[in-house]
């Protein structure tokens, strides 16, 4: 697998997540929020048919009463919504920027690049849990995947942890540990704060323990 395959691997899937799933999900609920779970992600249960969106492997699994049909993710984004039963478009008027993804553009997903993408939410996901009933024992956060920046996280005491598959700057996914107050230290090593890669941390114990060095290094150092 190359990183050119990985990189339109995560974006074809951000653009799923962004103008299918998120986009259908906040007209007839009112909210972008997508969560981690069953291998892959999905919409929140919604209102009518379909009730839920799900991203498994190289599938959209389509929810429809009690039963689940999957549409292949090949072809444009636009005959992808058509074929989910939805309409295409992102969340309109909730933030600026996300994907800008067109109707035709054409959905690359790679087996072994989804793959890679899909299991990282899940160590993601299993760590920020983690990380979440420890600090918040009696009311833990529950890990959303924000589709505008297509990754998952939670904030704990104005700082911001999470997991994303990739962007620009770092084309694979990653952890990474963002304040909303920038902060000085050796921790410290990207603009929004820290980041480690998941090649790297390798499980979710090991990117528990980043979120953790972050906590204490947020606590104990001096804001930029």
């Amino acid at each position: 697998m190359t990183d050119e395959t990985l990189v339109a691997t995560r974006r074809s899937l951000h653009a799923v997540a962004e103008t299918i799933m998120a986009g259908h999900q906040h007209r007839v609920a009112g909210t972008i929020r997508l969560a981690v779970g069953d291998g892959g992600f999905r919409t929140l249960p919604m209102p009518g048919q379909p009730s839920l969106l799900a991203v498994r492997g190289t599938d959209l699994v389509v929810t429809s009463g009690s039963d689940d049909r999957a549409v292949p993710l090949r072809s444009s984004l636009e005959d992808v919504a058509r074929a989910a039963g939805v309409t295409f478009g992102a969340p309109k008027g909730v933030y600026p920027g996300g994907e800008q993804a067109r109707p035709t553009d054409q959905v690359l997903v790679d087996p072994d690049a989804a793959a890679t993408v899909l299991a990282a939410f899940v160590i993601g996901d299993a760590a920020l849990r983690a990380l979440g009933a420890r600090h918040l024992p009696d009311e833990p956060p529950a890990p959303v995947l924000w589709p505008e920046h297509f990754d998952v996280g939670i904030t704990l005491d104005r700082v911001n942890y999470g997991l994303s598959p990739g962007d620009d700057e770092i084309p694979e996914p990653y952890a990474y540990v963002g304040p909303f107050e920038p902060r000085r230290g050796t921790f410290w090593d990207r603009s929004f704060g820290a980041a480690r890669l998941v090649s790297d941390l390798r499980d979710a114990e090991a990117v528990v323990g980043f979120f953790e060095a972050g906590h204490a290094a947020a606590v104990s150092d001096p804001t930029a």
